[in-house]
């Protein structure tokens, strides 16, 4: 999930260069509703990444709230090129799995992952 087309095209290329399939979405709304479907269709998402900041819409700090009502167990990633951001150092308070500050590269994006699905 982000706001920004590029960033979302940029973030699904890398995972399916990675051998992963991706959707994407662009705020909270979206986010919520695409895992939930896949979810009850018995087709989970394995890993899910948050952008934080998405303007007029809901970004990763409210979303991975609602998601975790949906998945205690969700393995969710927060994303965002504010690496001050008390989500990006403290992810594991909010229910994030892992931090990934952007930009990111196909061996950072690789690694998280990794990490997370292990």
């Amino acid at each position: 999930m982000d706001d920004e087309e590029m960033v979302r095209s940029y973030g699904s290329a890398l995972l399916n260069y990675l051998g992963y399939s991706t959707e994407t979405v662009s705020n909270g709304e979206q986010a919520i509703s695409l895992f939930s479907a896949k979810k009850s269709s018995g087709q989970p998402f394995d890993v899910v990444i948050l952008d934080i900041n998405i303007p007029n819409g809901m970004g990763g700090d409210e979303a991975i709230k609602k998601l975790l009502h949906i998945d205690p167990d969700i393995k969710a990633v927060v994303s965002s090129g504010d690496v001050n951001s008390h989500l990006m150092t403290d992810f594991r308070e909010y229910g994030f799995r892992a931090a990934l500050p952007k930009p990111y590269s196909t061996s950072e994006l690789h690694d998280v992952i990794a990490s997370i699905m292990s």
